[in-house]
């Protein structure tokens, strides 16, 4: 009845249990944004972003920082030990921020600060277009080529679509792209003012008289009182055209002296989904909430939308909640195709129906428990905590084997039911309670990892750990009762099904494994010889064998960023993008568009320019998508041959934690001086040593910028008696970037702007006109002078302060000789200094720690050993077996073509857990058999005869369980299948060390103790 109530509360808190495609951690990163207008890269460098960048290298556990600058736009990322409380960090970074804000420039924006946020990576995103065509209609201005009716969906969007989305319970907010917000211009007659004597100055100032707001008065009356405003303001259009200006004594409306009309506001940036115009809306769900119910609910959602709204269509991309059921599917699946290829070893070799069928019982029973305790220790079901459920499937069978056979060998030896299953079950207790202890003691190191390595895989060590745990008591407690209920009806019950696997498997274990034992022990110097070799091998693979972070994966959708590298406007940006997408439409599922500046609050990466460009690209198949690839590189670089272009990881929780953007090596140039003007020909002349030394690779180009400078002749201004302010002015309203007020209209704030016509930069130098202080009539191009200059497009600092990047994609037996011929050639260089980073130097940090892991683990190992042998040489014997089962997990990494890495790390650290459980059970055997009075080769020899089949059918069981992984997609799986192979290569051959070196091992061991003793 206990176990009937465990199962109950198992299964009802399988239903309170979140579901994830990734554990819940704490991303320790968080990222600054700056904004100013009207400044240059070099500008931002040095005014804002270099001295913001020094204060905030003075925050607590900080790991790194790095920054970028560009026009107007800066970025400030921070990397945090992981462990750091982080919301913590992010006040402490307002803190720095607010304080630094005094020495910038009055006019700039607070910098944003955005957290790095598992929560906050959008479910997906949902696309909005039109029906009507497949390109928007549009005005004739060619500087605002969007129609009202594009406005009027996009407020439409704004206002009803997504609060609707808002109101769904699972959602946290919408966060939206691609809106097109209204502005009213006002285009003065020009040839009117100058003959009126009206500046714009004059102008400005009486549109602003009639949008003045005084205050409020609380006035008392009787026993009421009112509060009354003072002023007026400007709500609408026609208002604004019902100004009047006072002039020489006549009063004039703002109609008669400018054009005022309303238009879309010149844009930076749009969207574009499958090459139509778009409003895309990123859904972020609710911390708590369940991913299928949001699905559910939107799904339904989406719906009625389109039910209702028959003239757009709605399109979804980069839906997580796909990833989500494919990854968990798929190892559900795994987990299924496991369970039955280890029952059908079981039903093989144990030639029995009812056993096969109490292990089936008791492996749910065990999952349900580990269910119940996932609940009770807050761990998700995600493809972490799912691995170590499928990892642990084999070896929750092995407990069951064990103590099934066990039973069953003593009722062989006559022993009644009651008793067999009593002192089978008693005998085998101790050394399974060893190699449950000694697997977790493999596991708990990672939890150490550094960053969020070790906290990731802390549900999978959890996972396995419950799930080892758990097997335990179900095998000693519910299994022999279960074992005795059915074998005490029809004790000598063997139907159809047991006499057929009697005749497939005739297979005599006891002379087998008898051959074996004697053909080792009389050809003792070549099983020696043979472990050399081993040991040699796996030495070898270890240092052949490529070192990377994280697997390899399976990839469908890429992101493709795009800088033209040219000063385009947003609307040739597009027409590019276009020209890019036409020929390779049709082999793309999904394809969405982030043209220039993005409109998004909590995407840290929105902050463009609009000569760049983000493509999101989806396809069927991985190979379709490296024929895209291919088409892409050729049309850029034939077409468009200064562009820059890189290929990232589409966002999502998977990739926020792997991503890893670092090339193998990259040189850090850092200038040792301010060397002013003289520091870019220095940069390009290290720049072509390097391309010269190293031919062989393709280095970057250096990325330049060309600027247009209007520089004031100031003796000029003084001499016609021009103010500097009015020639400012003038052009700000040129360019239609004079900004006067704004109007309030159905919640939208319209800015009302002082501009001109649309016109081409030199058309605007040579006919607008300045008037003086003697209200003489002068050409601005009179005034100005156009200088051009070049710079560095992008500058990067870090903590040594300003440096550019040179990313070297060297193989990573060349780093150290690449690395020694750099700093030879910059050693000569008087100008520039150089250190190095990438992702080699992550890889070889996470290396070293692993096998740091791997050295406490054993530690751990021979401790919980020597504790139950009671002796100091024995787990020397066993842990002997972990180097040379390292030859067996490296060579099938090699066949396979993977790497090391940090997943089969995991896999080889897990092999060394499992594998040694097979020596502890036949050692336990051996010592047992001694002490019954059985000499030493006998004991040897029957120990090994006891345990072959139990061996045998654990390490294929656990094998097999994880065979399914290595023929399965997805994340899930491609996540797994390393750790798979080199756990699979190291119990193959660590199967064979176990049934023979182990005994010969413990055959010398006892030599040399009687030796010792005589």
């Amino acid at each position: 009845m206990t176990s009937l109530g465990i199962l109950i509360l198992g299964l009802y808190a399988f239903g309170f249990i979140p579901v994830s495609l990734m554990p819940d951690i704490d991303i320790p990163e968080i990222t600054v944004q700056v904004s100013v207008n009207n400044m240059s890269t070099r500008q931002l460098e040095d005014a804002v972003v270099k001295p913001l960048r020094r204060n905030l290298m003075q925050l607590s556990h900080l790991k790194d920082i790095t920054s970028e600058s560009t026009n107007g736009i800066g970025t400030i990322r921070l990397q945090f030990n992981h462990g750091t409380k982080i919301d913590y960090s992010f006040i402490e970074v307002n803190e720095k921020i607010d304080r630094a804000m005094g020495g910038f420039p009055k006019d700039m924006q607070r910098p944003r600060v955005i957290k790095a946020s598992a929560t906050d990576i959008p479910v997906f995103y949902l696309s909005m277009t039109l029906k009507e065509d497949a390109k928007l209609p549009s005005s004739n201005n060619d500087l605002y080529p969007v129609s009202q009716d594009f406005v009027d969906f996009n407020r439409f969007a704004d206002q009803v679509i997504r609060k609707r989305i808002e109101q769904v319970g699972e959602v946290a907010m919408v966060d939206l792209s691609g809106l097109v917000s209204p502005e009213i211009l006002i285009i003065p007659d020009q040839y009117k003012l100058d003959a009126l004597g009206i500046s714009l100055d004059a102008l400005e100032s009486g549109i602003k008289k009639y949008d003045l707001e005084i205050g409020s008065l609380l006035i008392k009356d009787s026993q009421y009182q009112y509060d009354v405003r003072l002023g007026s303001t400007l709500d609408n259009i026609q208002e604004i055209k019902d100004i009047y200006i006072h002039k020489n004594n006549r009063v004039y409306q703002l109609k008669e002296l400018a054009q005022v009309l309303e238009h879309p506001q010149k844009r930076t940036g749009l969207v574009l989904s499958n090459g139509k115009e778009a409003v895309t809306m990123a859904i972020i769900k609710q911390s708590d909430a369940r991913m299928g119910d949001l699905k559910a609910s939107l799904n339904q959602l989406l719906g009625y939308f389109e039910k209702d709204y028959p003239n757009i269509d709605f399109t979804i991309t980069r839906d997580q909640t796909q990833l989500l059921d494919y990854a968990i599917n798929n190892l559900l699946q795994s987990l299924l195709w496991g369970m039955l290829l280890a029952f059908g070893i079981m039903f093989l070799f144990l030639k029995d129906v009812k056993s096969p069928l109490l292990i089936g019982i008791s492996i749910p029973t065990s999952l349900i428990v580990c269910l119940l305790f996932f609940q009770l220790l807050d761990i998700s079901i995600n493809i972490i905590s799912l691995s170590g459920l499928v990892l642990g499937i084999g070896l929750m069978i092995d407990n069951s084997i064990i103590v099934i056979d066990n039973i069953t060998q003593y009722r062989g030896m006559g022993y009644t039911l009651s008793e067999a299953c009593v002192a089978g079950t008693n005998e085998v207790i101790k050394p399974l309670l060893s190699s449950a202890l000694t697997t977790c003691a493999v596991f708990v190191p990672l939890v150490f990892l550094s960053g969020i390595s070790g906290a990731l895989f802390y549900d999978q060590a959890m996972a396995i750990s419950i799930g080892l745990f758990a097997s335990f008591f179900v095998s000693i407690t519910l299994l022999p009762v279960l074992y005795r209920l059915f074998h005490l009806r029809n004790r000598y019950w063997q139907g159809r099904l047991s006499r057929f696997l009697t005749r497939m498997n005739r297979l005599d274990y006891e002379s087998l494994y008898e051959k074996g034992f004697r053909w080792v022990m009389r050809r003792q110097k070549m099983a020696w010889g043979i472990c050399i070799v081993l040991l040699l091998l796996g030495l070898g693979l270890y240092r052949i064998l490529p070192k990377t972070q994280m697997p390899d994966f399976t990839r469908t959708e890429a992101l493709l960023k795009i800088d033209w590298n040219e000063q385009i406007h947003v609307e040739e940006n597009k027409m590019r993008v276009l020209t890019l997408l036409e020929p390779i439409k049709t082999q793309l599922i999904n394809q969405t568009a982030l043209v220039g500046n993005q409109q998004f609050i909590l995407d840290k990466t929105t902050a463009a320019k609009t000569s760049e460009s983000a493509l999101y690209l989806q396809c069927k198949d991985p190979n379709d998508l490296a024929a895209i690839k291919q088409t892409l590189q050729h049309t850029i670089q034939n077409r468009y041959p200064n562009a820059s272009y890189e290929y990232n990881d589409v966002d999502n929780i998977f990739s926020l934690i792997f991503s890893n953007d670092e090339a193998p090596l990259t040189a850090r140039l850092r200038p040792v001086d301010n060397l002013g003007s003289s520091q870019n020909d220095g940069l390009k002349q290290v720049w072509y040593q390097l391309q010269q030394r190293f031919d062989h690779l393709e280095l970057q180009p250096l990325v330049w910028q060309d600027y247009m400078t209007l520089v004031a002749d100031q003796e000029k201004l003084m001499t016609y008696g021009v103010n500097a302010h009015t020639i400012f002015s003038t052009l700000k309203s040129a360019f239609n970037e004079r900004d006067i007020l704004s109007v309030v209209d159905n919640q939208n704030f319209i800015p009302v702007i002082l501009g001109g016509p649309s016109k081409q930069i030199n058309a605007i130098l040579n006919e607008t006109t300045v008037v003086s202080r003697d209200s003489a009539v002068f050409h601005i191009k009179d005034f100005i002078k156009v200088v051009s200059a070049k710079d560095l497009k992008t500058i990067r600092g870090g903590v040594e302060g300003e440096y550019y990047p040179m990313d070297l994609p060297v193989k990573e037996d060349q780093i150290d000789n690449t690395m020694n011929s750099i700093k030879e050639l910059i050693g000569k260089n008087t100008l520039y200094d150089v250190n190095f980073s990438g992702s080699y130097f992550s890889n070889q940090e996470l290396m070293s720690e692993l096998i740091m892991v791997l050295f406490i683990s054993l530690l751990l190992l021979y401790f919980i050993l020597a504790a139950q042998f009671e002796s100091f040489t024995l787990p020397l014997i066993i842990l002997l077996e972990v180097p040379l089962d390292l030859a067996g997990a490296f060579l099938f990494l090699k066949l396979f073509g993977m790497s090391i890495n940090l997943m089969s790390m995991i896999g080889i650290v897990v092999m060394s857990g499992i594998i040694i459980n097979d020596s502890i059970l036949k050692i336990d055997t051996i010592i047992q058999l001694q002490r019954q009075g059985y000499t030493l080769i006998k004991a040897l020899l029957v120990a090994g005869q006891r345990r072959l089949k139990p061996i045998l059918m654990t390490s294929l069981t656990t094998i097999l369980a994880l065979v399914p992984l290595l023929f399965s997609r997805g994340l899930g799986a491609e996540l797994q299948a390393p750790l798979a192979i080199a756990l699979i290569g190291g119990m193959l051959l660590g199967t064979l060390v176990s049934l023979y070196f182990i005994p010969l091992c413990y055959y010398y061991l006892s030599n040399l103790k009687s030796y010792a003793k005589k």
